[in-house]
């Protein structure tokens, strides 16, 4: 029960659970959608329904009853997984994190499953999950046999990143004037209509996975690429596991970044607390580490919600895909296996290797 009550404890998680319950279940699915549509802030305006206005006939067409919170819980509470094909975990796990948001207000279905109701009910839903072989990879750490995906053609594919140190003063130096101006130009409110920066780790360093295809699919606010080049990557040092929330808040204490005033609003409508926010100063934690890997079961405990480091501060993971490795120091090098090279037709879930080792 503690890994479930792990699993269940962040936003991530319980929407797996709940994505899991939806696609076993038809019936689940067209409650939850109905239900969520109205949970949802953005209903109506972001987020709408279509019916059909009549029947065939021309007759007004019957409004069914909308389902309860707890009529829901009790489908998901009644469902009978069986075995759990591990295709629906690996597509569940994807939409759970295809849907996180970081900069405006959770949808209706995360807001769903956080009710008392549903969590309770999707506590046998993550229990069956976490007995699938297809999720035991997800406490791993990292290890050797990384892949860099970069996503562009085989054709237009670029080097590694070199020089995170110098990457890394730019992007300090860029948070904290950020910070300055946004203390300055924006209002106390958290409720304002503003966004800005959202995500708490730096860009244009090397991330690897250790898993091309669940690398490929596991991307966070994705831009719908349809074309990767996946890096062989190897790289050795000091790793810090971010395997639970306080493992990520340790690293916010050891190395402290203000960022209050340039996350206050995005991470406001998020999680719902008003105060102090902290990121790591990934410039200063480079003296200490080598790299950063969040691991899957981590990912699904912790990402999106507040983890209190202190009495007065709080922190977020957000924009970090769920195992990937952050290389903060020039460790990491191209090896001498073949590069290969991934495609995903439009609209479509599934990547195919095209060519490469």
């Amino acid at each position: 029960m503690a890994d479930v009550e792990f699993l269940l404890g962040g936003p991530r998680g319980r929407r797996l659970s709940l994505e899991l319950a939806m696609d076993a279940d038809p019936v689940i699915r067209a409650a939850v959608m109905q239900v969520a549509y109205d949970l949802d802030p953005g209903a109506g305006r972001s987020r709408v329904i279509l019916t059909l206005s009549g029947s065939p006939d021309g007759e007004p067409a019957s409004v069914p009853a909308r389902p309860t919170v707890a009529e829901v819980a009790a489908g998901i509470a009644a469902l009978d997984l069986g075995t759990v094909d591990p295709d629906r975990v690996r597509y569940a796990l994807q939409r759970s994190v295809d849907t996180a948001r970081y900069w405006q207000d959770p949808d209706g279905e995360d807001v769903l499953a956080a009710t008392d109701e549903v969590a309770a009910a999707l506590a046998h839903v993550a229990a069956s999950l976490l007995e699938s072989p297809a999720t035991q990879w997800w406490r791993q750490g990292c290890g050797p046999g990384q892949w860099a995906i970069d996503w562009r053609p085989a054709n237009d594919a670029a080097p590694l990143p070199r020089n995170p140190q110098t990457t890394l003063a730019e992007w300090g130096r860029k948070e904290r004037l950020e910070e300055v101006r946004a203390e300055r130009e924006r209002p106390k409110d958290p409720r304002a209509n503003l966004s800005g920066e959202w995500w708490s780790i730096p860009h244009g360093l090397v991330q690897t996975v250790q898993r091309i295809p669940e690398g490929l699919s596991l991307v966070e606010d994705s831009l719908g690429w349809e074309d990767a080049t996946a890096i062989p990557v190897t790289g050795t040092g000091r790793i810090l596991e971010i395997r639970t929330a306080e493992d990520w808040t340790a690293l916010c204490r050891a190395f402290p970044l203000e960022s209050t005033a340039s996350r206050r609003h995005d991470w406001f409508r998020t999680t719902g607390r008003h105060g102090r926010w902290l990121i790591p100063d990934w410039e200063l934690a480079a003296s200490e580490w080598d790299a950063v890997h969040l691991t899957v079961s981590g990912y699904l405990n912790a990402a999106g919600r507040a983890l209190r480091v202190d009495q007065d501060t709080a922190t977020v993971i957000a924009g970090w895909d769920p195992g990937s490795t952050i290389w903060i120091t020039d460790v990491a090098r191209e090896s001498e296996q073949p590069r290969q090279f991934w495609h995903r037709p439009a609209n479509e879930d599934d990547w195919t290797q095209i060519h490469g080792g």
